[in-house]
């Protein structure tokens, strides 16, 4: 809460207030940019729709939740939520456990069979969408909810991408990622399996489409030049998961070791462990400088995998893997120390990233290729030949599921667009409110409602999700932690503090204005409103 100073001489306390023979400001309502909307690579409005699950109007926090996001339940259970990172309740006790509600309302929506609300009038456009992954799926929900016709190309025998093959069931079950998926297409999005697309301009003529999303991911695992004698099955980390996943688990045998230091190489031991083996992890940094997630690391290591930090393997033979200790230098990079020592495994699982297959791509005239083989895209999400849109992790960008619907959402925004021969135009955001322009000054202490885990004992034992979802109750009373930063929640506090009576409440849903006949600038509106939701302007 912001105080008058009352040790300041009268005169200049009112000039500071814009008060005085002759009133200077004036308070204005006015909206901000909360951190938690500005951080969410999918664009969601989330404090809005947290709004609606405070009053317990569910159906109307889903519906607006899935404007941005078609994948709420899915999202609620992968999503590594940066929101909650830059949630201005950090600064009071805890962040709001944005994700934890997202699921929960993604989860309702799927028990109580809720469809996406769509009306819109066909546009006689069609638009071919290679790739059936995050991207792809939100590029395809996004566009035939602006009336075009779409059809979505996917090599594979089943939707999802990565979500379906790279993410193991203990964090995404398979009937939650397929019933979100199948009432995208219960809007009529149409989908050819098992078809690889090989002459994109062939197929994008003989369709008659009039215009492309390509989001085909990045399926190939990265290569790395072990020199290797005698040595046990090698295989990565992305074969392993995808073979796993269709029951077609390879014979590791007894240790497995694996290479990496991201959430995947997390995944691979992970899995490895569910399927009876010892795994091990071996990465070339420390802790901190690892690219995996803090929490997926804690969970690998409760599951007991064992993770050997600064460790880089030279040579393996047989069941020996020659390693050199490392340091992490001034820069952040491991270098090594010229000692060494061995670790025995079975197995090796090479986890060490991924690339993009675009070479179906090389023969189309305007695109341009980084060296690690994505695809360079505009603002508008087009790539350099016209009309070929672009998204997911086939362009630079972070790779996560959240990121690549974002993209599908982008494209498909241009991609409308562009179509109706327009230019789509974001809207200019409001400016970012951070903890320091809050005026808190009721008890705002409310422990996070924490979410169940299944025992490490039992969860270890098959494929059984381990995070479980928050009750009614608790989901209602995790809202009800949002702070609103930056926009007006109708809190009175302006209205009860106003000594002038001159803020007028206008009902319930429409907020409040100001009778500056009445008003005389004092700003006690403006030091009483919580989420600084009123500015003093000059007159």
């Amino acid at each position: 809460m912001m105080h008058q100073d009352l040790t300041q001489p009268s005169d200049l306390r009112a000039h500071a207030e814009g008060t005085g023979a002759q009133r200077t400001k004036i308070p204005v309502y006015t909206d901000f940019l909360p951190p938690c909307n500005n951080a969410c690579p999918a664009g969601e409005n989330i404090q809005a729709w947290l709004a609606f699950a405070q009053e317990g109007r569910y159906r109307e926090a889903w519906e607006k939740l899935v404007e941005e996001n078609p994948l709420p339940a899915v999202h609620g259970r992968v999503c590594y939520h940066p929101c909650e990172d830059h949630c201005n309740r950090t600064h009071i006790d805890a962040p709001v456990s944005i994700h934890a509600i997202e699921r929960f309302l993604g989860d309702l929506a799927l028990q109580e069979g809720w469809q996406i609300p769509f009306q819109a009038p066909s546009s006689g456009k069609k638009i071919l969408i290679v790739g059936g992954g995050p991207s792809g799926i939100s590029a395809a929900y996004h566009l035939r909810r602006a009336g075009h016709e779409v059809e979505i190309c996917e090599a594979g025998p089943v939707l999802g991408g990565m979500m379906h093959f790279g993410i193991p069931p203990y964090r995404l079950p398979r009937e939650v990622l397929d019933t979100e998926i199948n009432r995208i297409l219960h809007m009529g999005v149409r989908v050819r399996l098992n078809t690889r697309v090989t002459d994109l301009m062939q197929e994008k003529q003989a369709g008659g489409f009039d215009a492309v999303f390509i989001a085909i991911g990045a399926h190939l695992s990265k290569k790395v030049d072990i020199p290797a004698r005698d040595a046990g099955q090698i295989l990565d980390a992305l074969t392993f998961l995808k073979d796993t996943e269709t029951g077609n688990a390879p014979k590791l045998g007894r240790k497995v070791a694996v290479y990496g230091g991201g959430n995947t190489a997390m995944d691979a031991a992970r899995v490895a462990i569910r399927l009876g083996y010892e795994p091990m992890i071996i990465y070339r940094r420390d802790r901190d400088h690892m690219p995996a997630h803090a929490f997926e690391a804690d969970e690998a290591l409760a599951e007991g995998v064992k993770i050997n930090w600064l460790r880089s393997i030279k040579e393996v033979e047989g069941s020996v893997i020659k390693v050199e200790i490392m340091r992490v230098n001034e820069d952040g990079k491991p270098e090594g120390t010229g000692e060494y020592e061995t670790l025995e495994a079975d197995s090796l699982i090479l986890a060490l990233g991924q690339e993009t297959d675009t070479g179906f791509l090389k023969n189309i005239p305007g695109l341009v290729f980084d060296q690690d083989g994505s695809v360079k895209v505009g603002p508008d999400m087009m790539t350099g030949a016209e009309g070929i849109f672009a998204g997911g992790d086939m362009v630079p960008s972070e790779r996560t599921v959240t990121t690549a619907v974002g993209h599908g959402k982008k494209a498909a925004r241009f991609i409308n667009a562009w179509l109706r021969g327009e230019r789509y135009q974001k809207p200019e955001k409001h400016p970012l409110v951070g903890y320091e322009r809050l005026h808190i000054w009721y008890q705002t202490h409310a422990p996070k409602q924490q979410q169940t885990e299944a025992s490490q004992v039992l969860r270890v034992q098959d494929f059984r999700e381990v995070l479980g979802g928050l009750t009614e109750k608790e989901a209602r009373y995790e809202a009800q932690r949002c702070l609103s930063c930056g926009n007006c929640f109708e809190c009175d506090g302006c209205y009860g503090a106003c000594p002038e009576d001159a803020v007028i409440k206008l009902g319930k849903g429409n907020r409040y204005q100001f009778n500056y006949d009445l008003c005389t600038g004092c700003a006690v509106c403006y030091e009483q409103c919580p989420c600084h939701a009123i500015e003093m302007k000059s007159v």
